[in-house]
């Protein structure tokens, strides 16, 4: 009997030995993420307490690492957004007590990471708003704040940092910020709610119906473009359903087209084969009300906008990045807490200080490797005209010669067009996010009544801030300037998550390097680095600028602007400057 229960006991003992060995390593795994992050979290909180650690560096570089570690190890975990707001903290303490604009970018960088990868998760909000501080009240960003603030209001209303953002812009509009911004931050945008969009207002009572001309789209399997085209301008409204598998729907998008008839030529049921886009319905749901239903396989984001001449209405949706799982919005835990004062104490960091951030650039998205250029215009648009140039023909010259000198560079190159064919605007940046281009370079040449005028002119997507930005704009997005003002409107939105900030660095670069280079040999007018809401740029996901190589209208300018010795200048210095920047996020990087 003794030895029965030996026996018995000792295949239990082996049974019990064998479970613990196929069991403990994945929970152990997942424990030591959660363990590490909690160390990491319990001493960032410990060294806020103290006044006299929390002077040095390496006490918070040694934070820092921590929670990029466990960023590294499960980019796509539990505990990815929350590391990646520790790490913005981290820095953000560091540079209240350093006093260095560098350590503060940093935040801003991490803060920004954690919002664009995950943009439904319960810490977002303050990602936000921490990030909007630091613009404000320490690197002098107050349009880059604005955004920030209005993001919170716009799309986290329910949210804890909702009522401090809303009291921020209300303080910047009294400050003088535009009252069209404000009006607009109203305007929420829930999830399963019915949106009416900031279309240009048709009177109610025309007996006039417009017409649903056609439906275009572009798809992948991470980003999607569809574009609605009409023969006159519309109110719209629109309502996300979210997946529903008990009755098969998967995210469903529908927009309906008030006062406005299904032309002949839209197909009524689209089957789409690959990317994110399933299907494309189009009805007359009644007799004054045309319905598009969008069904889509994943989806993350979306934003709805509408373009002139002709009307039409663009559909972004944006899935999930690889590996990313769909996040709901979650409570948030009690480690989220008030940042601790700041002090003004200040010293000079150790010269071993700096760390090599190994492959974290790339699992930000800091890298760049693929740039598309696109030449402006083409086909049945000529651009501008003067001295018997057409714009559309220096463009595509001019692109050529800056493709070879990029791939000489080392970068792969694309092209909107290599040929002299008309793309629609609203198709330039959706073949950029399609083909996941890391930059977005759009080459123009400029035009003006005065015949003086001339120079060199780089601009970034952002609000028009004087009066020739608004002239540039109007021409290049073929709409008269008295639009631009309901363009601005549009584009507050638009502007929530685009590349704002690493899109101005890179024009700062180019047209920098462009000028010096040029000035080498020729004299050339220096128009500056402008802001303009232009339509080629609208919806990019990547860092995105627009040339102006100079103006056709000047006799002087157009002169050079024959001669490929003179374009190669340019080129070469946009050479220059793409090279500087990607040499400073490298460097940013490894801070």
């Amino acid at each position: 009997m003794m030895r029965k229960i030996f026996f018995q006991n000792l295949v239990m003992g082996l049974l019990l030995a064998g479970l613990l060995v196929s069991v403990t390593p994945a929970r152990a795994f997942g424990a030591s993420i959660k363990d590490e992050f909690t160390i990491a979290w319990k001493q960032f909180h410990a060294l806020t307490k103290n006044s006299e650690k929390s002077k040095y560096r390496s006490e918070w570089d040694n934070v820092a690492k921590k929670f990029r570690n466990v960023f590294k190890r499960s980019p796509r975990g539990e505990y990815a957004p929350k590391s990646l707001y520790y790490l913005g903290r981290s820095y953000e303490e560091l540079g209240y007590h350093s006093g260095l604009e560098s350590d503060l970018r940093k935040a801003v960088d991490y803060y920004g990471r954690m919002v664009a990868n995950f943009p439904s998760h319960a810490w977002t909000d303050d990602s936000l708003f921490r990030r909007a501080e630091i613009r404000l009240r320490k690197l002098n960003e107050k349009d880059l704040a604005y955004s920030d603030y209005l993001t919170i209001v716009h799309r986290y209303s329910k949210s804890d940092m909702y009522s401090r953002a809303r009291s921020r812009l209300d303080s910047m509009d009294r400050n003088g910020l535009s009252k069209k911004q404000q009006d607009n931050a109203e305007q929420a945008k829930p999830s399963g709610t019915i949106v009416p969009a900031s279309a240009p207002a048709v009177e109610e009572s025309s007996s006039k119906r417009a017409k649903l001309m056609a439906v275009r789209y572009t798809s992948s399997d991470s980003y999607t473009r569809v574009v609605l085209d009409l023969d006159g301008e519309v109110r719209f409204r629109y309502q996300l359903l979210n997946p529903n598998q008990s009755v098969n729907r998967p995210h469903r998008l529908y927009i309906d087209l008030e006062n406005t008839i299904l032309g002949n030529d839209v197909n009524k049921a689209t089957d789409v084969a690959d990317g994110i886009l399933k299907d494309i319905r189009s009805a007359q749901r009644d007799p004054r009300t045309t319905r598009v239903v969008l069904d889509f396989n994943s989806m993350q984001d979306y934003k709805i906008f509408p373009l002139e001449n002709p009307f039409r209405l663009v559909v972004d949706v944006q899935a999930p990045e690889e590996g990313a799982a769909e996040q709901p919005k979650t409570s948030t835990p009690a480690a989220k807490q008030k940042r601790t004062a700041k002090t003004s104490t200040k010293y000079t960091p150790p010269a071993n200080s700096k760390a090599m951030a190994g492959d974290l650039l790339e699992q930000l998205g800091l890298t760049f490797k693929t740039i598309m250029i696109d030449p402006g215009h083409g086909g049945k648009d000529p651009g501008a005209s003067g001295h018997g140039l057409r714009e559309k023909d220096i463009n595509l010259r001019f692109t050529k010669i800056l493709a070879a000198k990029l791939k000489k560079a080392g970068f792969n190159i694309l092209y909107t067009r290599s040929t002299d064919v008309f793309i629609p605007l609203e198709e330039r940046t959706a073949m950029a996010n399609i083909k996941k281009a890391d930059m977005f370079i759009s080459i123009h040449c400029n035009a003006h009544r005065n015949s003086d005028i001339n120079g060199l002119e780089t601009y970034t997507l952002n609000l028009a801030r004087n009066r020739n930005a608004v002239r540039v704009a109007a021409r290049e997005n073929a709409i008269s300037a008295k639009r631009i003002s309901d363009l601005q409107v549009i584009l507050t939105d638009l502007m929530l998550n685009s590349k704002m900030k690493e899109s101005k660095d890179l024009a700062k670069n180019i047209h920098k390097k462009a000028l010096a280079n040029v000035r080498l040999k020729f004299p050339i007018k220096d128009q500056g680095v402008r802001e303009a809401p232009f339509y080629v740029l609208m919806g990019a996901k990547m860092p995105s600028v627009l040339v102006e190589l100079g103006y056709v209208t000047n006799k002087t300018e157009s002169s050079r602007l024959k001669s490929e010795k003179y374009l190669g200048y340019i080129a070469d210095g946009i050479v220059k400057g793409i090279l500087e920047y990607k040499k400073q996020i490298e460097r940013y990087a490894s801070i």
